[in-house]
């Protein structure tokens, strides 16, 4: 029986870390300040600084902003300070984009289709912007021999409109960007947006119109703060998701690296194709430079505490009178892992599901599916439930066989305690010769805790992970399956369920023990408070099952 008292012990530390978690997670986010998600009004007329219009300052005090280059001819009209800048809005289905014409950098993006809270459904959910509390932008340029973003300051591209929308009936949307140097080379940068997409083509249409070759290579860059995430709801996960920066390297598909990493050890590596990528709960950008080239990809901590994340491609020569294209794509949005993967390989490894990846991907395929069929999380969750205990049947069946024997020996076993009281040797012994001649195994009741706790884990993370079940609703009062049980019905119920469970299973011959377990399910209701509630909501129709299944085993037993 001492395999048990491990198994409680190991129960209760775990779930004594999560609350522990919870707790310092509850103080971090009530001590300081974070962004509103709800997305500000756009606003035309921003006043352009060196502080907040995107101009990128030299390699001096904050030279780690821009990434460096040789000999840099700068002979594109430049700004350092602008008196009045106005950010060029983009609308479509999927994005709400303002482009700062300094540097044509995105510093805003809002998703219309993801709110920002369950209360606001009408203010779509922030996940770039720049403003007093927060910076969080994508910015990309030219550097290299003829780049137009060097030292000396950025390109201060002008366009036709100063906003635009993708029109009912269109699928494609471009917002082209233009700018001539002082020896007649044309560029162009165009974003190319697409209805239903979060991917936007940005690329730089190079017209070398002057005498002599043309010669630059792009960069992309992610530039954020170290504020906490503040979509990150962890009031029903217990534990804090993973901020920071993401990789894909040829080796290691998925290398996450931390804004401390970043300060201490920064991350370098040159490879074919690949993303730089900054990570949150639910939603995630990208930088995905062309695949086809040998892109430079690091991570830098700025001496003013910016975390930069970047990539920069090679450079590309235009002879005069030639053309050239230069491509990348910018992705912002949800981390939808089916999506993702058709956008760049490794891509959708940021849906981290953590240790127990494999059973946790397949929970997540059974739940899509079921919900294709129910169109309810809170049923798909059910149906998950239903079949994993359908695929333990008979496990489960054999340890509550071996569970409701134990019970029925149970006189016997206090019997031998008595009689070898002071013998502990000869009382393990005759305990052990009673649990032989019986056909018992006192081990055997372990068995569903052992089989359940992976799977419980796994749909714990795919619940943390999956943006699909953020916000989802159930049924009554459950309005966010993502979230805790606003009013703790579940964690009632699931406790009351606990409770009936333990009556059926035998008691501890230790009284100690007997006295600890009396309490688990008041304790395990306490932990569940803090839970999301499709997890509860799992682990109470688990409970039914089993209860239902234990029930009929042991009345048969006591019957024969």
């Amino acid at each position: 029986m001492d395999l048990k008292r491990y198994l409680l012990i190991g129960a209760i530390a775990v779930l004594s870390y999560m609350l522990l978690m919870e707790w310092s997670q509850f103080r971090t986010e009530h001590s300081a300040p974070v962004s509103n998600q709800a997305a500000p009004a756009l606003n035309n007329n921003s006043n352009a600084t060196a502080a907040n219009s995107g101009f990128i300052p030299s390699e001096t005090s904050t030279q780690d902003d821009f990434p460096s280059a040789t000999a840099d001819q700068h002979s594109a009209p430049v700004a350092t300070v602008i008196p009045s800048a106005n950010n060029i809005e983009v609308s479509t289905d999927t994005l709400k984009v303002r482009i700062n014409p300094l540097g044509g950098d995105i510093n805003f993006v809002a998703l219309p289709k993801h709110y920002a809270a369950i209360d606001t459904p009408d203010q779509p959910f922030v996940l770039l912007e720049q403003g007093p509390v927060r910076t969080y932008i994508a910015q990309s340029g030219l550097i290299g021999k003829n780049g137009t973003d060097t030292r000396k300051g950025r390109p201060l591209f002008s366009s036709a409109q100063q906003q635009y929308q993708l029109q009912q009936g269109a699928d494609e949307l471009v917002v082209d960007l233009q700018l001539t140097t002082a020896d007649n080379v044309n560029i162009t940068k165009r974003f190319t947006f697409k209805r239903g997409k979060y991917v936007i083509n940005v690329d730089y249409l190079i017209n070398n119109g002057s005498a002599q070759n043309w010669s630059a290579g792009m960069f992309g860059q992610l530039k954020r703060d170290s504020s906490k995430d503040p979509g990150a709801d962890t009031s029903g996960m217990g534990m804090a998701p993973y901020l920071g920066a993401a990789f894909t390297l040829v080796d290691e598909p998925y290398k996450k690296v931390s804004f401390d990493d970043m300060a201490e050890t920064p991350y370098k590596d040159t490879r074919q194709g690949g993303w730089a990528a900054l990570i949150q709960h639910y939603f995630l950008s990208a930088w995905i430079p062309d695949p086809n080239a040998t892109n430079s990809f690091s991570t830098v901590k700025t001496a003013d505490g910016f975390n930069l994340i970047r990539f920069t491609g090679p450079a590309v020569e235009v002879a005069p009178g030639q053309q050239a294209t230069i491509s990348s794509r910018f992705y912002a949005g949800p981390k939808d892992q089916y999506k993702l993967e058709e956008i760049s390989p490794g891509l959708e490894l940021s849906v981290d599901y953590g240790f127990l990846w494999l059973p946790a991907q397949g929970l997540f395929w059974l739940l899509t599916k079921i919900h294709a069929l129910f169109g309810n999380w809170g049923a798909a969750i059910i149906g998950v439930t239903l079949l994993v205990k359908a695929a333990f049947f008979q496990l489960n069946a054999k340890a509550y066989t071996s569970m409701a024997n134990m019970r029925k020996v149970q006189p016997k076993l206090l019997a031998l305690r008595e009689r070898y009281a002071d013998d502990k040797a000869k009382q393990s012994q005759a305990m052990m010769k009673l649990y032989k001649d019986e056909k018992i195994n006192p081990l055997g009741g372990c068995l569903p805790i052992l089989v359940q706790m992976p799977v419980f884990i796994s749909l714990y993370w795919v619940l943390m992970e999956s943006v699909e079940l953020r916000h989802a609703p159930f049924m009554l009062w459950i309005n966010d399956l993502s979230a805790m049980d606003p009013y703790f019905i579940l964690p009632l119920i699931m406790g009351v369920s606990m409770f009936i469970q333990q009556k059926l299973n035998p008691p501890p011959p230790d009284p100690m023990q007997a006295k600890v377990m009396q309490w688990m399910p008041v304790l395990f209701t306490f932990f569940f408070l803090f839970f999301p509630a499709g997890l509860v909501l799992y682990w109470v129709v688990n409970n039914v099952l089993s209860i239902a299944q234990q029930y009929v085993i042991t009345k048969r037993i006591e019957n024969s």
